[in-house]
């Protein structure tokens, strides 16, 4: 890959902008920026930056061929595009607040059974008090030695 720069310009010739841009966008696709850092995301935009201009100044209507190359480079590289750090932030932050969305709802279920088991144990010393109250009030046997009912029946 050869690497086009800035053209020079004679002392007395003025370089076009378009040349600066198309310099710029040759730049960014050899990932050698003068003025952005290594690794710059292609777009139109950073084109304009990188060529030292406003990002406002790269219109359409002034360099559509340009224009047309830069969306071209960017949609048949987009998917080997790296995420931006702000893209990176956002799908960090979408990431915690679905995992603290599944601790919360984690939170709930578990209060939720503690409950139930705590309403279980209340039940279970119910049922214990209950069946030792019944068993109390029963005689101490309901058998009767043989010997003796014969005798009660004479």
């Amino acid at each position: 890959m050869s690497s086009i720069k800035a053209p020079l310009a004679e002392p007395n010739q003025r370089v076009s902008a378009r040349d600066l841009y198309r310099a710029a966008f040759e730049r960014l696709k050899n990932d050698e920026p003068q003025r952005l850092p290594k690794g710059t995301l292609i777009s139109q935009n950073n084109v304009a930056k990188e060529a030292g201009s406003d990002p406002s100044a790269l219109k359409k209507t002034r360099f559509p061929t340009l224009i047309a190359e830069i969306q071209k480079y960017v949609d048949d590289h987009s998917d080997n595009r790296r995420e931006s750090a702000h893209q990176v932030r956002v799908s960090a932050r979408k990431k915690n607040r679905s995992l603290r969305e599944r601790m919360d709802a984690i939170v709930q279920q578990r209060d939720h059974l503690a409950s139930l088991l705590t309403e279980a144990d209340a039940t279970i010393l119910e049922l214990l008090d209950r069946v030792a109250e019944l068993e109390r009030a029963l005689p101490s046997t309901n058998v009767v030695p043989l010997g003796q009912r014969k005798r009660s029946q004479q």
